[in-house]
């Protein structure tokens, strides 16, 4: 029998006596170890706050594809290159464009070696770094491309800083919540999320063959630490249950934020945790909008296998890397040129059932 992800009420966090607190943490462990993913209630994060980011979405995507092309990313590959080594701007004094921010049109990821790609475009937002800031050109790192032709600019900008300001609240408190699952002191991860390269990214998915093989987005595991996701009501969203090898949808309840494990919190837990496989197929014949908030952590943290996740004689699988590194390699493996991380699912059990 397919299970979806659970659906979990935040409100003991907030309020809940200790014995309720205690069921929460058994409920987000058990979704950690089972799924991968869950859905979160009760979380406080305003609806109206929620509302205002699907709404600047839609009005992004509905500018004219000239002028969102005006705010594209860029060559990714060669962003990347440059920033690995690391360097600011080229022999020419050309500034570089900071790595994944701005537009990226239909097809121009490929989770799915099968397929031209995935139906999706996207608009990455970061924190905004102002200009000058020594971050300024690491991954994920530097100022917005803000674009000016929407239909307000200033709600736009305003939105995007209250929303970040709102996610990475509820990011450091989910935090909290895993940080207990593993039997450590709540406080264990603000390290990791003390200066996170965080992202939004607007996405549009449009309507699919109802009998296809188009994809969303392809199956894939997430690459940060904690992706929450605002997804609008028109569902597509799924998620490998690996117990009964199928598909099973994660569909959407009016408010709340799925919540997903990325590979480094994969790695960090020696495979405790799981990062799972997801995609999204938009069958209902309409435009569907979401709000993945990345959660990749400070770029100079160094992720390593937790002690609690392992006996004291037991190795380690994975070896110690810093968050920068990691996201650099992951991403080159979707844009082209990287090779797959240890830390993943793989997709050979699900291709049968695709």
């Amino acid at each position: 029998m397919v299970t979806a992800p659970p659906i979990i009420d935040f409100e003991p966090f907030y309020t809940g006596d200790a014995q309720k607190k205690a069921e929460l943490v058994r409920q987000v462990r058990h979704a950690c170890e089972r799924h991968g993913f869950f859905q979160l209630i009760n979380h406080r994060v305003p609806l109206d706050i929620q509302e205002a980011m699907l709404q600047q979405a839609r009005d992004l995507f509905s500018l004219p594809i000239e002028v969102k092309q005006k705010y594209s990313r860029g060559n990714l590959m060669q962003s990347l290159t440059l920033i690995a080594k690391p360097i600011l701007t080229t022999d020419a004094g050309t500034e570089i464009e900071p790595v994944n921010l701005g537009y990226e049109g239909l097809r121009s990821q490929k989770f799915e070696k099968e397929g031209p790609g995935d139906l999706k475009e996207s608009y990455y937002l970061s924190q905004d770094l102002p200009p000058g800031h020594p971050s300024t050109g690491r991954f994920s790192q530097g100022s917005n491309k803000y674009p000016d032709e929407i239909r307000d600019p200033d709600l736009f900008r305003h939105t995007v800083k209250d929303y970040h300001a709102v996610m990475s609240d509820l990011g450091l408190k989910i935090f909290q919540v895993l940080a207990q699952t593993l039997d450590l002191d709540e406080n264990w991860f603000n390290g990791f999320c003390h200066d996170s390269a965080n992202i939004i990214r607007l996405v549009r998915y449009p309507p699919q063959e109802t009998d296809g093989q188009e994809r969303g987005i392809g199956a894939h595991t997430d690459f940060g630490g904690l992706t929450i996701l605002l997804q609008d009501d028109k569902g597509g969203l799924q998620v490998w249950d690996r117990e009964a090898s199928e598909w099973a949808d994660a569909e959407p309840v009016p408010g709340a934020f799925v919540v997903n494990l990325g590979n480094m919190l994969m790695r960090w837990t020696n495979d405790r945790y799981i990062s799972n496989l997801h995609r999204v197929i938009n069958r209902s014949g309409q435009e569907r909008y979401s709000v993945p908030y990345f959660i990749s952590g400070n770029l100079d943290y160094v992720v390593e296998c937790i002690p609690s996740c392992k006996a004291e004689t037991e190795e380690a699988k994975y070896p110690p890397i810093t968050v920068e590194e990691w996201m650099l390699a992951r991403y080159a493996d979707t844009y082209g040129g990287g090779q797959k991380g240890a830390g993943e699912l793989s997709q050979d059990a699900v291709r049968a059932s695709s």
